[in-house]
Formats: structure tokens, sequence, C-alpha cells
């Protein structure tokens, strides 16, 4: 009895007396002493029960090597045992010829011993399974745990090795305690659930077993069902006193931990009456697992985040997955418990939806993500997925998504799916557990809140496009539960970088109108939008962009525009060709203005131009348009580093060039710097000088119908001699390059321009006026450094019979009163003689002496002066000749302006006549001067 009495009063020296116990059951039967101590208790008969009844028992059911299939029973009850201590053990003898990885399964149809008290330790009885020895790979001899408790199903133990020894023992033998299995020896191959198909093929499927330990092992180089994580005796009960450690690895990030359709069974029933004991669901917790749970750590070991500490009974209901290649697993059981819970059985692999992303990450989730970064990954687009691993309750994290200045970003999700949250640490009840805010800013602004979804009532948008207004993309996470598994909000997002650099002011609520004002952008390049997003942002439209040219008078007068380059894509489908711009529905650039409310279009272009093209416009305003047909956008622009057309642009015209527009008249002048505008520049308020622009002026100098035209520079004064401080360019209609260039270093040169006849000006009819002619002048904006004045003359060109004579019946009347000399066949009209401008140009003379008296005469004619003919020496008359003009008779002036000239005469004269005789009428007389000296 003072086995029995040690054991009650003290669990502490338990395992202690039971080996002494068993060292004596080891004896030779027969050979045990009858009294107390471990002899006694070998034989299981008490201190005084004598060797006698001790062999008995032991010789039928206790400490005995029993044969692999044979039946074992708990002793039957005797006078000899009753309410006696009792402990047997039972060894199992390996068949002879069986290989040396069989493993034994032991079923136990009956089980009643001792009492789980407080569910940590055995009281009155318990039952020990012992699962390999000194000489195999792994045993649990040190701590083999204790079960106790009742089993009226049927419990199966499933070996680690080929050696295995129960040992059962109750302080008070009664037929309330018994137990009764079977057992039989299985190759690996027949434990299939355990080692899977061919485990021949992988040895190291259920790890590398730790050496001197029965539950300790490494995984390295986890792939797709090559790595078992299981419970001790999977698929069968689990040993007590456990603690285990699993390693794993795999090759790529996120390990995953998870279960195909085998049940969780850890501590999920204390006893099979569940009434008494009722199932434990599976959870998480130190409160909800105090005996038996599985803890998994996100790391190499136990001192890495630790995921959930786990028990209970039924389907594990999701994966674990981890944030790197590597998972650590701690198994623990108690070391008494009930003959139930079979354990576990995990697959370990990876999630396999890992890319690596283009970015900068901070903590554990938050990225930054630039530009840069995804120039230096060579990549198009950056991706980035949903959080595919466990995080924990109220977890943020964050994409920043960053671009230089000037750049927008899109952000779109290929894939997107919403699904309730499956796997969640925290339970909650409220809507919106998880979300995923998109921001137009650089931080959670709510107030730039672009779209917001929520795993309870959102929609997934796919190949919907996220654009910022702005550099910046914010993208933030929230998850009030937590998971173990990943985000219930499964997107694959993608982004990428557009440059939304402006050559002007972006118009408000368009797509890509500018508008380029004179005072903010006076001039520079421009191109189709760099942001080739526009052209997928139409919905199947067409897109329009327009360009607006703005300017002030008193600073400028007109816009320029030079088109350098069209390139359009040509669509081999489509049959409209570039023939009339203006109407085909092709893709083109048009250059208008307004003009009396109506559209004026100056230009069109839809095919690639030879050369770059200059439009003028006529007014303070002008407008590009580029139209591209919305039905091939996309597929022919969409992120096309090309431009579509290339232009530069500047404003022209300032005050000191004076009105736009000039003629048509017989003769007049173009005087630079315009002198009404001189107070605008020189004033008080002038700019100082380093201040003054480079002045460019465009005039149109517009020609009567059927007239040619004779320019002449007639005073001209430039601070410098070279064509880069001042140059006169003079254009033709349709002409690209000018047809005279007056600089101060050939300034001679143009006082004898040519004259420009009637077809040279591109007159297309006998009663249309030519389109205009275009003077213009770069340089020196400053006033007083640069002046000039150039004059112009109409000519009329004499017509000719076929013989080439005059025609003098062609001659228009007042049009044609004196021809110019030399061989030119022009004349001017009379109001021109005598102006003190010489309208008649420097030509030479190859004339014959009968030809030029011919000239004089139909002159002098014309003038009414032939009876002076003979008076002429000279033999070439100018209109500014002093014989002219010195001899034009008074009579040539109408009969009211010499009745004005006379009247004005005595007007005049009467006007003296009075003011003499009231000047002698004032005069003092001598006698009233004495009279006066006489009063006084």
């Amino acid at each position: 009895m003072r086995l029995a009495a040690q054991f009650h009063s003290n669990n502490k020296n338990l395992w202690t007396v039971l080996q002494s116990s068993i060292l004596d059951c080891r004896r030779p039967r027969g050979s045990g002493s009858g009294g107390g101590g471990g002899g006694g208790g070998g034989g299981g008969g008490g201190g005084s029960g004598g060797g006698g009844s001790s062999s008995d028992i032991s010789k039928d059911h206790c400490n005995k090597t029993v044969d692999i299939f044979e039946d074992i029973s708990s002793p039957e009850v005797s006078n000899q045992n009753v309410g006696r201590p009792l402990t047997c053990w039972y060894r199992f003898r390996p068949l002879k010829g069986s290989p040396r990885d069989f493993v034994l399964r032991l079923r136990f149809k009956k089980f009643k011993v001792g009492q789980l008290l407080n569910a940590t330790h055995c009281e009155g009885g318990f039952l020990q399974i012992v699962d390999g020895n000194a000489k195999t790979d792994v045993s649990n001899r040190r701590e083999p745990g204790m079960f106790c408790g009742e089993a009226e199903q049927p419990q199966t133990f499933i070996s680690e090795t080929s050696y295995v020894k129960v040992l059962f023992h109750t302080d008070n033998f009664t037929d309330q305690t018994y137990f009764t299995f079977d057992s039989r020896a299985e190759q690996q191959t027949e434990v299939y659930l355990r080692y899977g198909q061919h485990p021949e093929l992988y040895p190291n499927r259920r790890g590398e077993v730790v050496q001197g330990s029965y539950c300790e092992r490494e995984y390295r180089d986890c792939r797709l069902q090559t790595c078992y994580v299981q419970s001790p005796a999977y698929p069968g009960l689990y040993p007590r006193a456990l603690n285990c450690r699993y390693k794993l690895h795999t090759r790529q990030p996120y390990i995953k931990l998870y279960l195909q359709n085998e049940q969780f069974a850890v501590d999920g029933q204390r006893c099979e009456n569940v009434m008494t004991c009722p199932i434990r669901p599976i959870g998480s917790g130190n409160e909800h697992c105090p005996y038996d749970w599985l803890a998994v750590y996100d790391g190499r070991d136990e001192h890495s985040p630790l995921i959930g500490k786990f028990c209970g009974l039924g389907k594990f209901p999701f994966s674990i997955i981890g944030t790197s290649q590597y998972m650590y697993v701690e198994f623990v059981t108690s070391p008494a418990g009930p003959l139930l819970n079979t354990g576990f059985h995990f697959n370990v692999g990876n999630w396999p939806g890992h890319v690596e992303t283009a970015g900068i990450k901070h903590g554990v989730c938050d990225w930054l993500l630039s530009s840069d970064s995804l120039k230096d990954s060579s990549a198009s687009e950056g991706i980035f997925l949903s959080i595919a691993h466990w995080y924990p309750p109220n977890t943020s994290c964050s994409y920043h998504i960053k671009g230089h200045p000037g750049e927008i970003v899109r952000l779109y999700f290929p894939s997107f799916r919403i699904n309730r949250i499956e796997s969640p640490i925290l339970k909650y009840e409220g809507d919106c557990g998880e979300s995923l805010t998109i921001y137009d800013s650089d931080h959670a602004d709510p107030a730039r809140i672009i779209k917001t979804f929520c795993d309870t009532f959102s929609r997934p948008m796919e190949k919907v496009d996220f654009v910022s207004t702005s550099p910046s993309l914010y993208v933030q996470f929230d998850s009030k539960t937590g998971s173990y598994s990943g985000s219930s909000l499964y997107y694959w997002a993608h982004y990428d970088f557009f440059n939304n650099t402006r050559f002007g002011d972006p118009v408000p609520n368009t797509l890509c109108d500018e508008v380029m004002y004179a005072w903010k952008h006076p001039g520079g390049r421009l191109r189709s939008p760099l942001n080739s997003l526009i052209f997928k942002r139409t919905g199947g439209s067409d897109v329009r962009c327009q360009y607006k040219f703005v300017t002030d008078r008193r600073l400028y007068a007109r816009a320029i525009i030079e088109v350098n380059s069209v390139s359009f894509k040509e669509l081999p489908y489509n049959s409209n060709a570039c023939t009339r711009c203006h109407e085909e529905r092709v893709d083109k650039l048009v250059i208008w203005e307004e003009r009396d409310k109506f559209q004026n279009n100056l230009a069109c272009f839809c095919d690639n131009i030879p050369r770059a093209v200059r439009v003028i416009s006529s007014a303070d305003q002008m407008n590009l348009e580029m139209i591209v047909q919305g039905q091939h956008a996309i597929t022919s622009y969409f992120k096309n580093p090309n431009p579509l057309f290339e232009a530069t642009y500047e404003f022209a015209h300032g005050p000191l060039c004076g009105p736009i527009t000039l003629g048509p008249s017989p003769d007049g002048e173009l005087v630079f710097p315009y002198k009404k505008a001189l107070a605008m520049v020189a004033g008080p308020m002038a700019p100082p000088e380093h201040h003054y622009r480079r002045e460019k002026c465009i005039w149109e100098l517009k020609v009567a119908a059927q007239r040619d035209l004779w320019l002449n520079l007639e005073k001209a004064r430039f601070a410098e001699r070279s064509c880069e401080s001042a140059k006169i360019e003079v254009y033709l209609a349709g002409r690209l390059e000018p047809r005279f260039v007056v600089c101060p270093d050939n300034i001679s040169l143009a006082r004898d321009l040519p004259i420009l006849t009637t077809a040279e000006l591109g007159a297309t009819g006998a009663d249309q006026e030519p389109l205009p002619v275009l003077i213009q002048y770069t340089g020196d904006g400053q006033p007083g450094k640069n002046i000039f004045r150039l004059v112009w003359t109409e000519l009329f060109h004499l017509p000719r019979n076929p013989d080439g004579s005059l025609a003098a019946s062609l001659l228009q009347d007042g049009g044609c009163d004196f021809r110019c000399p030399g061989d030119t066949q022009v004349c001017i009209p009379r109001h021109l003689l005598c102006n003190g401008i010489a309208n008649c140009p420097n030509v030479t003379h190859t004339s014959t002496l009968a030809q030029l008296t011919r000239h004089i005469e139909w002159n002098l004619e014309q003038l009414g002066l032939l009876q002076h003919a003979g008076e002429y020496s000279q033999l070439i008359l100018h209109d500014e000749s002093p014989e002219i003009c010195l001899r034009r008779d008074l009579s040539e002036l109408p009969l009211g302006k010499l009745s004005l000239i006379a009247l004005g005469l005595c007007v005049m004269f009467g006007l003296l006549i009075a003011i003499l005789r009231r000047m002698c009428r004032g005069a003092p007389k001598q006698p009233g001067l004495q009279h006066l000296h006489e009063d006084y």
C-alpha cells in the first residue's frame, strides 16, 4: 500500500515510482519478492500480496511481451487485486521478416482508467503509450504523458516507430477500471493519410527530425504537396506532454499553412459526453486554449510575431499565410488528457500571386511607389496587390504613388473581387469592416476622396481608370477585423505615370484645352498633349484639344503659329483621304480665328508636311485645334511617345508698330516707331533699358486691283550694322521665303527695289485685289535705336496693243496722268506729282531719243504744259522734277478754290488798313498837353 499512498500523496514523484515499478516488472517471473517497494508494485499485488498471486496475474494479463494482432484486455477483477493498486505493461513482439519501417496501429475498444482532474493531471489511474526506445530515431519515453478518463467509442493510436509499450496503472483496481485494445502492424504505404502517395519519393515530406527529439522537425524548400505538418501519431490520437516545434521554409514569400479536407482536432473535447464536455469550436487565444494548442509564428522562431494560438474541433476554415518565406509552428499538449483528439494535418505551400513591387517599403505594409522606382525597374506599369498574408486587427496599409512635378497618376484594377471577411481575427458586426480608399492627394485627405470600396456593400470596379489631378495618388487599406489569410478585398492594382505638363493655362472642366495669354506666355514651344491618357478617356468620342492664343492690343496685336511637323498615323481601313481637310472625318490640325462671330479657317493639316508653315492672325486671337477620331484613338495614340504635331508660337506687333493694315491707296508711308505709341513705352513709366523686348512687327499692305507696287525705304537709321539688330522682310502671298530683305548693311540697295508687278502680287482677276503684301520688321524694341520710313506707290501698268503701241482706249480716267521715265510702262495719277515724295521708281533708261521725246511730250500734254515743251533741256522728267513743279499753271486749280483764295486776300488787306487807321487816330495832340501842364 505504500506505493499507492506515495502516488496518491505526491503527483510529482509519480514518474519516478513508475520507473522503479517497470524495472521490477522486467525481472523473471516468480522472482519478485513480496514485500513493499518496487517489487510488490511491479507484480501489481501490493505490499503484502505474496509472490504466487502476483505471478498468476502477470502471467495472464500483465507485464508481458505480446504478439501483434493479439487482443489485450485489462486483468480480471479478483479477490487478490480488487481495491488494490495495479500496474501492468505490454510490449509488442515484432513479426519475423517484417520491414523495419512498419508502424503499429492500436485500437482501444473500451477504456476507463482514472479521472481527468482540472484537465491537467490524472487522478486514480492512467494509461501511458511509449512510442520508441533508445534505438529508434524518435521516442517519447522520457515524457510519455498520461491518458485517463473514459472512452466508449473506439479510439486509435498509430505509432511513429515499430516499438510501442503500453503501461497501465490504477490506484484502486475495480470493475470500473478497464481497457481493451488490439493491434496490427502496417507499412508506411498503408498509412496514406500520414505519408501520402509514394512516400519513398519524398523521404522528408514530414520534415527532418531533429536528433534526440520526438516531434521537432525542420522543413526546407517546401513546395505544393511536398511538406506535411502533422501532430505526432497522426491520423491517430496524439500523445500527451508534447512540446513539438516545426520550422517551415518555402522558396517564395508568403508561406502558406492550410488544410485539405482534414479535420482539426486539438483539445476539441475533454470527454466523450457532449453534455458534460461540449465540443469546443475552433478558436484562438490563451483564454480559449489553456491546455492543448497549436501556435503559429510569422518568422523563424518563437520570438517572431504570433499569428495565433489555435485549438478546437472542426474544419479549419481558413489558411494561415505568413509575410515571408519562414514560419514557426509550436504544438503543446497538457501532461494528462482524455483518450480523444486526433490532432492536425497541414500542407505547406506559398501564395502563388507574389510579385515584386517597385518601391520602398516602410514598416509592415506602407509603400512609397515613385516614378523613379518604376523607371529603375524598366517596367511600363507598376503593380501592387491586396494584402495576401495575415495581419492583425486595426491594420492600416498605405500606398503613396508619387510622380514628378507635372505628372499625374493613373490607377486601375485588372482584377478586383470583394468577398465577405472569411478569416477574421476579431469579429466585427458593423459595415465596412475592411475598406480601400483612393485619395487624390499625397495623404489620407477626407476632402479629396475619389472612391471607397467596402467589404459589405461595394461593387468592384475592374479596368476603370482612377486619375489624379496632381503628381500624387494615395491608396489606403483599413481593416478593423484583421485576417489570417489576406484581405477580403482582393485586387490586382496597376499604376503608371503620365506627363501632364501644359504649355499654357489649362481650361477647367476640359480634357486638354489650354489658353496662351500673351502677358503670361509670350512665346514658346507647342505640341500635342504629352499626356496620352486623354486618348483613352473620351469613351469612343472624338478627342478635341483646343489651344487658344489671346493677347491685348496694349501688348501685341497679332499671334503667330509656325507648324513644324504633323505626324498622324495612316490607317489602312480608313477610306477618307486627306484631300478636303476641313470636311473629311480624319485626324487633323485646324487653325482658325473668330471673325464677326464666325469661324474663319486659316489652315488645316491632315497629312505630313515637308517643311514648316507659318500662320499669322489678323486680330488679337487665334485658335489651334487638334481633332482625333475616337474609334481608333486608343489603339493609335495611347502611350504613343511621338508627338502628333509640333509647333512654335509667339505674339507680335506691339504698340510701336502702329496699325496692322495699310492701304489700298495710291501712295502711303510706314513709319517705325509709331509716334502715337511712343508715350506708352518712353514716358516716366517706361521699363529700364535692359527690360526692353525684341520687337516684331507684321504689317499687311493691301494693293488695289491691277496695280503694281513700288516700295522705297526713304529714311532709315539703325543703331548697329548687322541683321541681328534690325531686319525688314517683304513677303508675297503664298511665298515662304521673303522677296526682299533689308538690313543695315545693305540699306543702300533698298533705295532701288524692283517693282512688284500685278502677277507677282498674286492677283487672280481683273477686278479682284491681290492678297496683301506682308512687311515684317524684327529688331530692338527700345525707342530711338532703330528708325525707318518706308513709302509705297501703286503704279498703273500701261496697257499695250498687240503691236506694242499704247492702248489709249484702255487707259482709266484719272489713273494714268504721268508716265514714269524708263521702260517700266507704269504711270501715276496727277495728285502724286510734286508732293515731296519720289513716287516713280529709279530705273535704267535704254530708250532711244525719239522715245524719250515722245515720253516728255505725252506727259506735258497730260499736264497742260505742252506749250512749254521747247524750254525743257532735260530728256528725263521725274514726278518731282523742278521743270514740272515750277511751271504748273494756276488754271489747273478749280474756280471755287481761286475764288476762296481771292476772297481771303481781300479780307487780309482790309484788316491791315483798319489796324493802321486806328493807330493814327489814337496819337495825342500838343495843345492838350500844354493845358495839362498849366493846371498842374
